[in-house]
């Protein structure tokens, strides 16, 4: 009597397993993606790249800062490291609606200075097709349009991507002081 190589077994096996299997749909086309973090000012909303966000925050109590522009609500102390709390709506100069508690902060990294900017409100991750991009500036006030380099379109709605190192670098950001 022969016995059967731990090999033939497994083949036979894997034919059994196989013959059972129901076939799932094939996919044509994989099609590359472009994610990043999606933001809400008023009725606006935004993506902004992964790699210019670093973190996402309740508001946090801040301490506010004499002769500083009104859009700088103040400082706080997250995890050690003192970063200034920035309005993006009173940046752009527009009234936010939402309570402040309702309000979400996006903390920016950009050459070593850490930016706390508070939103109307975070949408989570958004995923695109990335072919879908369209460099088009989108219709919105002429404040926002040097930060967007093009838009999406998802669910009917107009996603601008919005370019926080370019607000990082404008010079009305970085001049704070009154």
């Amino acid at each position: 009597m022969s016995e059967i190589s731990p090999i033939v077994l497994l083949r036979e096996l894997e034919a059994r397993v196989r013959s059972t299997v129901i076939g799932l749909p094939e996919q044509e086309q994989i099609s590359e993606t472009w994610s990043g973090i999606g933001f809400r000012l008023g009725q606006h909303y935004f993506v902004a790249p992964m790699s210019e966000v670093t973190e996402l925050l309740r508001v946090p109590a801040h301490t506010r800062l004499p002769n500083v522009k009104p859009w700088v609500l103040g400082v706080s102390n997250i995890r050690g490291r003192l970063i200034p709390i920035i309005d993006l709506n009173s940046f752009f100069s527009y009234d936010s609606t939402e309570p402040i508690r309702s309000r979400r902060i996006l903390v920016i990294d950009h050459d070593g200075q850490s930016d706390g900017l508070v939103v109307d409100g975070v949408e989570g991750m958004q995923y695109f097709i990335a072919d879908s991009f369209d460099e088009a500036i989108p219709e919105l006030p002429e404040e926002l349009k040097p930060f967007i380099l093009g838009h999406f379109i998802k669910d009917r709605k107009i996603w601008s991507r919005f370019s926080m190192k370019t607000l990082g670098d404008h010079e009305q950001f970085q001049e704070v002081a009154v």
